[in-house]
């Protein structure tokens, strides 16, 4: 069974929203920005979705701004998290994916890493972003696309491929699953100062290319024997 997740405070939708019209942004900016459709980002601020930790990372990046301002993550502790003792949360108010954190938080570290928690029939969003990322599944099943492949994962399997190839996952089962998720891409904003300027802070999409709009039809080419830039 998933811990409960801590309670975050307000609306993730709402805050987005009031972030966005700060900005004087339309939503068709958001979204090119941040490489999702505009009906995404219209469900989101409209409490019809729940984004997970990476989308919301890739949005709050589009709205230069850090990951804090829309929900609360705990803290990272020292180097050794124990069993039963690891904070809980989650993006929205209980909804959606609970996620444990697992990584610390020092100088130089790159790697981030958490156990997450979801219900049956959990689909995750399509994204495609810089870096890398492991799944392991602790517990139940998941299937996983990656650059339109697809493959199921059972009690034990991992998959490690480029997170630039757009990926989706979703737990097909009619049980909880458990996955120890570990990536290169800050989703704790631990990198991130309060509305510093986007160059000084670490970028979820790959330098110098224009993000790539992700809708739940496009899941791309290839395979993950022949990955490619």
């Amino acid at each position: 069974m998933a811990p409960e997740p801590a309670d975050t405070a307000g609306s993730v939708g709402d805050r987005l929203r009031r972030r966005r019209q700060e900005l004087k942004l339309t939503m068709k900016q958001v979204a090119e920005a941040a490489g999702f459709s505009i009906g995404y980002i219209s469900q989101i601020e409209r409490g019809l979705t729940t984004p997970s930790l990476t989308a919301l990372g890739l949005v709050a990046e589009a709205l230069d701004a850090p990951l804090a301002d829309f929900f609360t993550q705990p803290a990272a502790a020292g180097p050794v998290t124990r069993q039963g003792n690891r904070a809980t949360f989650s993006v929205g108010l209980g909804q959606g994916t609970v996620y444990e954190r697992l990584s610390a938080a020092f100088p130089g570290n790159v790697l981030r890493s958490v156990i997450m928690h979801e219900a049956p029939g959990h689909r995750s969003d399509i994204t495609a972003h810089d870096g890398e990322e492991i799944f392991y599944i602790v517990e139940g099943a998941l299937t996983i696309e990656v650059a339109g492949e697809t493959y199921v994962l059972n009690k034990g399997d991992s998959i490690h491929f480029k997170s630039s190839l757009p990926h989706v996952s979703w737990n097909h089962t009619t049980e909880p699953t458990a996955i120890l998720h570990t990536c290169t891409i800050d989703v704790f904003g631990d990198d991130r100062h309060p509305h510093a300027p986007s160059g000084d802070r670490l970028s979820l999409r790959r330098a110098g290319k224009k993000a790539q709009t992700i809708t739940p039809a496009q899941t791309g080419q290839g395979t993950l024997d022949n990955q490619q830039e």
